[in-house]
């Protein structure tokens, strides 16, 4: 069974608000520490496989920043917050870093129909679901990024919503991108949050690095799966970002200022 209700969502949300001790006021950083949350793809050694790695394991070489890689594999915005990853990111971030929020890969499927813990309930808004494993209420991926973009805008961070990375694209034989509908909700929830919160469309620059590639090249990248990419895929998803970034694919970030100057350009 399916909700849709407003007021229900608004109360979880105060319910998770996190409150910000008073501190005293901290002397300005040369530049930000940047908090990555998401999922294998992002984080270090990738799926754990002795073969991938993670694109957060790269973007520090193409910024000027301190990179806190806090990816953990198997995770969707759903289970990362149910753990309370967000809760601890939260608990460490500083006024002016930056946290970049992307997940999408183990989002999908319906919590009502044999629940793995991870899928979101189908909806852009205020839709809940009931796990059919647990019987606990199920929100929409919109929804728990929202809410843990909110816990570090509470406490004077930014916050950029990146768009998963794509699987292979040319598995096929063929050049194929069709975006999965969590890449459009990271601008919904990013359009719902407004100030202090950007999108970058990853999964686009990535796409546009892999049409550039070609067939042979793009499936080189991924030695066991479609997608999971080796340390050389995970560096170009890296650079993709940081080229995103750099060239204001999705308009100025928080992250704008702080790219190495000439990064590399691969798409």
């Amino acid at each position: 069974m399916r909700f849709s209700s407003l007021s229900t969502v608004l109360a979880l949300g105060a319910l998770n608000a996190v409150a910000s001790p008073t501190r005293p006021e901290l002397a300005p950083r040369a530049t930000p520490t940047v908090y990555l949350c998401g999922d294998s793809t992002m984080a270090k050694n990738g799926a754990n496989d002795g073969d991938t790695d993670g694109w957060g394991q790269y973007f520090g070489t193409y910024s000027t920043v301190s990179v806190v890689n806090k990816a953990i594999g198997g995770r969707s915005a759903r289970s990362y917050w149910n753990e309370g990853r967000f809760s601890d990111v939260a608990s460490v971030v500083q006024s002016g870093d930056i946290v970049v929020i992307e997940f999408g890969h183990n989002d999908g499927g319906s919590p009502e129909s044999n629940d793995n813990g991870r899928s979101d309930c189908p909806g852009a808004g205020t839709e809940t679901c009931i796990s059919d494993s647990t019987g606990e209420t199920v929100y929409t991926f919109v929804f728990y990024v929202i809410q843990a973009a909110k816990l570090m805008t509470a406490k004077g961070a930014t916050v950029i919503l990146s768009s998963q990375t794509p699987n292979n694209l040319w598995e096929t034989g063929s050049f194929s991108s069709a975006p999965p509908r969590f890449v459009g909700y990271q601008l919904t929830a990013q359009k719902a949050l407004g100030t202090g919160v950007y999108f970058v469309d990853h999964y686009q620059a990535v796409a546009n690095t892999y049409q550039k590639l070609g067939n042979s090249a793009t499936n080189a990248l991924y030695p066991n799966d479609h997608t999971h990419t080796s340390p050389e895929g995970a560096s170009l998803s890296a650079q993709a970002f940081t080229q995103a970034i750099y060239q204001k694919l999705n308009g100025t970030t928080s992250l704008s200022d702080y790219i190495v100057s000439n990064p590399p350009t691969v798409y």
